[in-house]
């Protein structure tokens, strides 16, 4: 869902998403390859945890998340990530070396944190400054903003079911606007 109870979204608008990345970018350096790995992929907290270097791929330019909501392991999903985030990997976490340790020894909590406090720095606000908040925000700017195929964007999130992803049809504020005056130009 991409409202809580109250009716209000629990994702970045573009705004925020652009202030978190501004703001990560001013953090440390494993806080800021976290916040932007999370913020590029659409991947949950979990996921992006469990990122060892061999899952970096610089050749395809993606890198690969194994799902681990499905609770079988071995599933992958490649998801095409900006060269410049693939370099700040290698920059920081030397990924061409192929360790088998993950990027980030964090757990979950110290994780959840790290985005919070990511996200007060970049001045965002709400129930949406969390985790998830991020990957509603990538599914919205995919799909409603960007016009990437919900088919796609089911690939890359690790969706089972294409319904799940069509709830990123339904975005609010600028995100709407912009698909309702892709509509009028037609008109």
């Amino acid at each position: 869902m991409l409202f809580d109870r109250n009716g209000a979204r629990k994702y970045l608008t573009r705004a925020e998403r652009i202030a978190f990345i501004s703001a990560a970018k001013q953090a440390e350096p494993y806080i800021e390859t976290f916040c932007l790995t999370l913020a590029y992929t659409g991947a949950r907290i979990s996921e992006v945890l469990a990122l060892i270097p061999a899952r970096v791929d610089m050749g395809a330019q993606a890198i690969t998340i194994e799902c681990l909501k499905k609770r079988v392991r071995g599933i992958f999903r490649a998801v095409p990530v900006p060269v410049e985030l693939l370099a700040r990997l290698e920059a920081v976490h030397h990924t061409s070396a192929g360790s088998p340790e993950r990027l980030w020894p964090w757990g979950r909590t110290k994780a959840w944190g790290v985005v919070k406090k990511v996200m007060a720095d970049a001045g965002v606000a709400g129930p949406w400054t969390m985790p998830k908040g991020l990957r509603h925000g990538f599914g919205v700017a995919g799909v409603a903003e960007a016009g990437v195929p919900l088919d796609m964007m089911k690939k890359w999130l690790g969706h089972a079911r294409i319904e799940t992803t069509a709830i990123y049809t339904n975005a609010i504020g600028t995100e709407e606007r912009a698909i309702a005056e892709r509509m009028w130009k037609r008109c």
